[in-house]
C-alpha cells in the first residue's frame, strides 16, 4: 500500500492506482469528461487537473494518468487548480455552447458566459467513443478523422462503417450528447456527424418486441461461440424463463 496526501487528508492507495481512483474511492470530488472506468484513461479534456507537490516543488498533472506515490502531496482544489480547471472549462463552453453537461460544469465554477469566441459544436473530441468501440466492443468502427481544427470523431472516410454493429456504445458513452441514437419501431438509428447508420433490429420471439441489432447479435455470437439462436430471446423473456 502506498500513503499519500490529498487535500489534508492522508489516505492509503494500492501501488499503481492513479490519484483519480483514489480521490473517487475516499469520496474527493474532481470533476472529468474524458474519463469512464470501462475505458483506459487519456487525460484528454484536463479537466481533472491536481497540484502534486513532490520536494517541495508543485507541478499540475491530469489525476486520471497519475499513479500514486509514496509521501506524495495532492492539492485538488488549490487555487492554481481552480484558475486552471475554470479557463478549460469556458474553452469547452465558448466550443459546446449547448450541453447540458458543459453548461451544469460551467454553474459550479461560476461561469455565466465564456471570454472566448463562441462555436456550435456538440463534441469535444474526449475520445471516450472511439476507447470503447475498441477495448471494450472491439471492432474499431470509429477514429478521429481530419486534422488541427478539422479534427472530429468519424466513421473511416465519413461513410457508413462495415465494421459497426450498432450496439450503440458510443452513444451511451459520450458525455455531451455529440452522438445521436434513437430506435423507430425495427431501426435503429446512430449518427455521428454527417454520417447516419441504420441497422435492423432484431424481434423477440416471445414478447415480439424489437431490442437489438441483429448485426450486434450477429457479433455476439461469432465472438462468445454461442449459436444465433441464443439471441433470438430479450433480455427480460430471458430473465423470466431462467427464473
Amino acid at each position: 500500500m502506498v500513503r499519500l496526501n490529498i487535500d489534508g487528508r492522508e489516505v492509503q492507495a494500492r501501488e499503481e492506482s492513479t490519484i483519480l481512483e483514489v480521490a473517487r474511492e475516499n469520496g474527493i470530488y474532481i470533476p472529468t469528461l474524458c474519463y469512464h472506468e470501462t475505458v483506459s484513461p487519456a487525460g484528454t479534456c484536463r479537466l481533472c487537473l491536481v497540484e502534486v507537490i513532490r520536494d517541495g516543488r508543485s507541478r499540475l498533472v491530469a489525476s486520471c494518468l497519475y499513479p500514486v506515490e509514496e509521501e506524495l502531496l495532492v492539492k485538488t482544489n488549490s487555487e492554481r487548480v481552480i484558475r486552471t480547471r475554470k479557463t478549460i472549462v469556458e474553452l469547452l463552453l465558448a466550443r459546446c455552447p449547448n450541453s447540458k453537461e458543459i453548461q451544469s460544469l460551467a454553474q459550479q465554477m461560476g461561469i455565466d458566459k465564456p471570454r472566448f469566441k463562441l462555436k456550435d459544436e456538440e463534441c469535444i473530441l474526449c475520445g471516450l467513443c472511439i476507447r470503447v468501440c475498441q477495448e471494450v466492443v472491439g471492432v474499431s468502427a470509429i477514429s478521429l478523422v481530419g486534422r488541427g481544427t478539422q479534427t472530429e470523431v468519424s466513421t473511416p472516410f465519413c461513410e457508413p462503417s462495415s465494421l459497426c454493429v450498432g450496439c450503440g456504445s458510443c452513444a451511451y458513452i459520450c458525455p455531451t450528447g455529440a452522438i445521436k441514437m434513437e430506435d423507430i419501431g425495427d431501426t435503429r438509428i446512430i449518427r455521428i456527424h454527417d454520417v447516419e447508420e441504420k441497422f435492423e433490429l432484431q424481434q423477440c420471439k416471445v414478447c415480439g418486441k424489437y431490442f437489438a441489432p441483429k448485426a450486434q447479435q450477429d457479433y455476439l455470437s461469432r465472438r462468445l461461440n454461442l449459436p444465433r439462436s441464443f439471441f433470438d430471446i430479450c433480455p427480460d423473456c430471458a430473465k423470466g424463463q431462467s427464473g
